[in-house]
């Protein structure tokens, strides 16, 4: 198979594995449905994209069903025009997990799952290990990419998506649970479907698992792989741990104790409350494969973080502006929980774009909980993705202001204008709120 068509090639998992192929010397071409500065930089690296759902569009890319491959992401929906074609002219068309999953077999991967943190733990996991190769849910800030490879490296890092049960198709030698608060109902319809994705997940692992003590998961482990537990509590009597937490200036430094050594005095180079426990994760693991003591503090000092994963764009004595990914009630509750750490001070004004009308419907309860803890929000419409709306689903029924995004910078603007103090400016979604990032930290800076 020498030729690839990736059908939703802008998604973040999919660029990663289209430039993975490309790099490997394979004719790599894909679909998405718009343009972004992600699908640019793979046109500029020399992969064809098509922005029509048409057949049409695929005249010229010589798309042979003996020799080509198509990679499809849920993303893209079912009546896909592209997707019926392909799939009605007999194309062997595989999901993005089942593609990864085969990348797993041919090296020792090490796979970070979890409902929260999976990005900037495997991305920080990934820094750790370095030289090694990996597929990132984001572009990691160190290296301006979200594929790394190197062939000298025996390893790969993984992000392992829990979505549509894609990290079943995978075969971690180690991985890490972060978390198993539920999401996706849309998929497991319960919370307790969800967890069991999670055990039969566990089985898949021939090395190690790492997982965040105290979480409801019963790991299905197979007969010789070793089972750790991490935390960020020195009294959670963890395998490995952070004590001795400082945080001055600016800067988070804390000790971190594995079963075999303490490693004293690492400085947190993305100086935020939850990337502790994110940390300890990634040492845990890169420990556990043999790298040192002065290699974990260097790496972890020189760490820069993931894009939308609570980046500072601004930070003046009047405003601050971050942004964070955040699309699950205690994801949010967390960034909030760390921005009131950073700045106990200051006014905190959340801008949320809801994330797909299930999610919204399933956990109205929780954001509207969470939403409350800030001092101000505004809303936007629900991002649909691949989901058609619900009657009743919007963005109203979780409280606060709802304005269209073309309105958004004025909406701030008034209300950093009509406020006493100092303010925080957050935005979070995982939708297109991103797009919004770049124009809303200008107008905070005029």
């Amino acid at each position: 198979m020498k030729d690839f068509f990736f059908l939703g090639i802008g998604g973040i998992g999919m660029s990663a594995l289209a430039r993975y192929f490309h790099h490997q010397g394979n004719r790599v071409s894909g679909y998405d449905r718009t343009p972004s500065p992600l699908t640019k930089e793979l046109e500029q690296e020399g992969i064809t994209i098509s922005y029509q759902d048409t057949v049409e569009s695929l005249n010229g890319l010589g798309l042979d069903r003996e020799n080509t491959l198509a990679v499809r992401t849920p993303a893209v929906p079912d009546d896909s025009v592209i997707y019926t074609y392909l799939r009605e002219q007999g194309f062997d068309i595989r999901k993005r997990a089942e593609v990864l999953g085969l990348v797993t077999r041919q090296l020792k991967a090490l796979c970070v799952a979890g409902t929260h943190g999976k990005t900037t733990t495997s991305t920080m996991l990934a820094h750790l290990m370095s030289p090694v190769n990996a597929f990132l849910g984001g572009i990691s800030m160190n290296y301006g990419t979200n594929l790394l490879l190197d062939k000298r490296s025996e390893y790969v890092v993984v992000e392992a998506d829990e979505y549509d049960r894609s990290f079943h198709h995978l075969t971690p030698y180690m991985s890490v649970v972060t978390a198993v608060d539920a999401d996706h109902l849309d998929i497991y319809g319960t919370p307790e479907a969800y967890r069991e994705a999670f055990a039969h997940y566990t089985s898949l692992i021939s090395g190690a698992l790492v997982m965040k003590q105290g979480i409801e998961l019963v790991p299905r482990l197979q007969p010789g792989v070793k089972c750790y537990t991490y935390n960020a509590n020195a009294n959670a009597n963890a395998d490995f741990y952070a004590d001795n937490i400082r945080i001055a200036d600016g800067q988070i430094c804390f000790d971190f104790h594995t079963p075999g050594e303490t490693i004293a005095d690492m400085l947190l180079g993305v100086p935020v409350w939850v990337n502790i426990e994110n940390a300890v994760a990634a040492m845990s693991v890169a420990w556990l494969n043999g790298v040192k003591a002065e290699q974990l503090r260097e790496r972890l000092a020189s760490f820069k973080g993931v894009q939308r994963r609570f980046n500072i764009h601004v930070n003046t004595p009047k405003v601050a502006y971050i942004d964070d990914y955040a699309h699950h009630p205690e994801e949010m509750a967390t960034a909030i929980d760390s921005i009131r750490k950073l700045f106990p001070e200051r006014k905190l004004i959340g801008v949320f774009q809801p994330h797909l009308y299930t999610r919204t419907r399933d956990f109205a309860k929780d954001f509207t909980r969470v939403l409350a803890t800030l001092d101000e929000t505004i809303l936007l419409p629900i991002y649909p993705a691949r989901e058609l709306p619900i009657p009743g689903v919007t963005s109203e029924m979780l409280g606060g202001r709802v304005v269209e995004k073309k309105d958004l910078i004025a909406e701030l603007k008034k209300r950093i204008a009509e406020s006493r103090q100092p303010v925080v400016v957050l935005t979070i979604g995982a939708g297109d709120i991103d797009r919004l990032v770049p124009q809303v930290a200008q107008a905070l800076t005029d």
